[in-house]
């Protein structure tokens, strides 16, 4: 069966690119600007060269810290992999480097897909509601050319492009208008859907727009995707880790209880006794004061706690009109709300559903919520791994994603 490759853009930690990878693609290339993103990349792809050669423990014992991460790409790693991940911003001048890295790469091999979606933060309703010239100004509104570029001159047979909602809104729809016209002009049939992470097994609120390009001419259609009928909680993703205090740091340890029906279901346990990076930030008291009572109205009453309620001894500022939402509590009955890249500068919009563990959620949480196997590992450090699973693509929807191409590609 022929093996179908591919390229991914604006990579970050790789979830869209593991969907991928789980429908049977083999990636060419990933281009990242974010350096620790790379080498989480780096790190994955290792994982899977292992696990083909059936030698993953040697993988368990780098993330476990038994080996250094030194010694483990010294050990495993393969020029291949490593030339792979491209860390260079694309644009500009880059555009030639990158070029001629992935030609390298490529060997005269054609390219059958081109994957990725460019920084959001120009498009996002929160990006330009703080900026005072609503985004109009940001270059990243016009990264999709940059896109394009690799389209010319790769002419893969089809391309992905997500993004988020206020793509479609952003400047009345003029940027989305011209995308899909500059799209066209290159030679694609395109067509979006609007989808929904929850169709894809994700427990999470999170809607993202699905662009699929096709070479003008093939006989491609846009995917119809398969939805699971929704009947999981977050509860399914908490039940079996360890409780926390805030600012433990568990980068290594035992499930606390059995497996549970999702985890098995959508594979996010993998077999191995372990699990890592159940690890919690650290907050003050006035912080902890705030979660208490935003934990304790949320499960008794079903209500968010808005800044205006809050005691005058815990407010520090009087602006009770702005970002009054901004202490919310993950639903541990129903779906999380959508994951974003913020939960790196602070927990305050992810706090544990639990009185006896006051805190915001940990980063093995958070990589649950976007569908992240525990055998993914995040390099970087707490921060870094916050950002890297705030900006991913859910890797159970790519992988569907992928799943639907492929069997249009066969």
């Amino acid at each position: 069966m022929k093996e179908f490759n591919f390229i991914d853009l604006f990579s970050g930690a790789g979830g869209l690119s593991e969907g991928f990878i789980k429908a049977g693609f083999k990636p060419l290339a990933h281009v990242e600007i974010d350096k620790k993103a790379c080498e989480t990349l780096e790190t994955r792809l290792v994982y899977h060269k292992l696990d083909s050669e059936n030698r993953l423990q040697n993988y368990y014992d780098y993330i476990s810290g038994k080996i250094s991460r030194v010694d483990f790409l010294t050990d495993f790693s393969r020029p291949e992999i490593s030339n792979s991940v491209i860390n260079f911003q694309i644009g500009g001048k880059n555009n030639k480097i990158i070029f001629e890295r992935i030609d390298k790469l490529a060997k005269g091999r054609k390219i059958d897909l081109i994957i990725g979606g460019p920084p959001c933060q120009a498009y996002s309703l929160v990006g330009r509601s703080r900026d005072k010239n609503g985004m109009k100004n940001d270059p990243r509104n016009f990264l999709y050319k940059e896109y394009a570029k690799f389209l010319k001159k790769y002419e893969p047979k089809v391309f992905v492009f997500e993004n988020v909602m206020g793509l479609i809104t952003a400047e009345k729809g003029s940027y989305f208008k011209n995308m899909q016209a500059y799209f066209k002009r290159i030679g694609y049939e395109l067509n979006y859907t609007i989808q929904k992470s929850e169709h894809f097994g994700v427990l999470q609120k999170r809607r993202r727009i699905i662009l699929i390009g096709w070479k003008k001419g093939s006989d491609f259609k846009y995917p119809v995707f398969n939805k699971v009928k929704q009947q999981f909680k977050t509860s399914q993703i908490f039940s079996d880790l360890k409780k926390l205090k805030p600012g433990e740091q568990n980068n290594v340890t035992k499930y606390t209880n059995q497996t549970t029906t999702y985890l098995e279901k959508f594979e996010l346990r993998n077999g191995v006794d372990f699990v890592t990076q159940h690890i919690a930030r650290p907050h003050n008291e006035r912080d902890l004061s705030i979660y208490k009572i935003a934990i304790n109205k949320w499960l008794t009453k079903t209500e968010r706690l808005k800044y205006p309620d809050l005691p005058n001894k815990l407010k520090t500022h009087k602006n009770e009109n702005s970002f009054v939402d901004r202490f919310k509590v993950v639903d541990i009955n129903g779906l999380s709300h959508t994951m974003v890249a913020h939960i790196a500068k602070d927990g305050h919009h992810y706090i544990y559903p639990d009185t006896k563990q006051v805190r915001s959620i940990s980063v093995r949480e958070a990589a649950r919520i976007q569908s992240f196997p525990d055998d993914y590992f995040f390099e970087g450090g707490r921060t870094a791994a916050f950002r890297q699973i705030g900006n991913a693509v859910p890797p159970l929807m790519a992988k569907e994603i992928a799943t639907q191409i492929k069997k249009q590609l066969i």
